[in-house]
């Protein structure tokens, strides 16, 4: 590729946004590229760009127009056979109210429903 020309960003490609790309990502972000937008005026070397900012886990949480350095841009990978990251075990309250008045906790233990056929027709 020639020095002069910026590396190509292509839609669904996961970019780590820094500082290096913008100074605007004073807090880097990882986002998936929706589309570059090519119909905007822009310095050389500067791309505007369509793009879902990702969570911790990888899934879209907002979709932003972004104004960046591809050069300055990271690229991150995931392999196909390996699902990005799961999340974390769900964190619970010791004790809850539950919507019969009772109490659940570490030491009660819920009682089964027991339900009967219902006639249709």
């Amino acid at each position: 590729m020639p020095i002069d020309q910026p590396p190509q960003v292509r839609s669904g490609d996961l970019l780590h946004l820094t500082r290096t790309a913008s100074p605007q990502f004073a807090h880097p972000i990882s986002v998936r590229v929706i589309r570059a937008r090519t119909d905007r005026p822009t310095y050389h070397g500067w791309l505007w760009i369509d793009a879902y900012q990702l969570g911790p886990v990888g899934d879209a949480v907002v979709r932003r127009k972004l104004y960046l350095m591809p050069a300055g841009a990271r690229r991150l990978t995931y392999p196909r056979s390996t699902p990005p990251p799961s999340p974390g075990p769900r964190r619970t309250t010791a004790s809850r109210p539950t919507t019969h008045g009772h109490r659940t906790g570490s030491g009660g233990s819920r009682r089964p429903v027991t339900r009967d056929p219902v006639r249709v027709g």
